[in-house]
């Protein structure tokens, strides 16, 4: 983990939720992350493609285990401010529209984005796992 201190937020992406969550390869590369005093920030995006990808491809039960684990991290809304800057950071950087909502969230924020996706390397702000 690079260091962190409890005031500064991080952002796990979900392909860090997903290798949390159903304990894949890199599960113990996300869990200090998400097991630490840390203020995670959650999008409501992120709520939607985990819980989406659990329901439909893993079991309700880790679904419905996700869900409640989001809710009691800090969860940030999709509005007008953060779609302009999420259209930026999609043209700027060639991001996919969930991507570029994630990444403009962290960046909004200030938080670290924490994630396994390549969508996301070489970018600032960014711990590629």
């Amino acid at each position: 983990m690079t260091e962190t201190t409890a005031s500064e937020p991080v952002l796990v992406d979900s392909s860090g939720w997903l290798e949390y969550i159903t304990n894949d390869s890199k599960a113990n590369l996300f869990a200090p992350y998400l097991e630490a005093d840390l203020i995670v920030l959650m999008p409501t995006i992120v709520i939607f493609e985990v819980r989406k990808i659990l329901l439909g491809k893993v079991s309700r039960t880790l679904a419905d285990f996700f869900y409640s684990t989001a809710q009691r991290k800090t969860i940030v809304g999709f509005d007008e401010t953060l779609a302009i800057k999420s259209v930026a950071c999609s043209v700027l950087y060639k991001l996919p529209m969930a991507d570029s909502i994630i990444y403009a969230t962290a960046d909004f924020h200030k938080a670290k984005l924490i994630t396994s996706d390549s969508h996301f390397s070489e970018l600032p702000g960014v711990v590629l796992l």
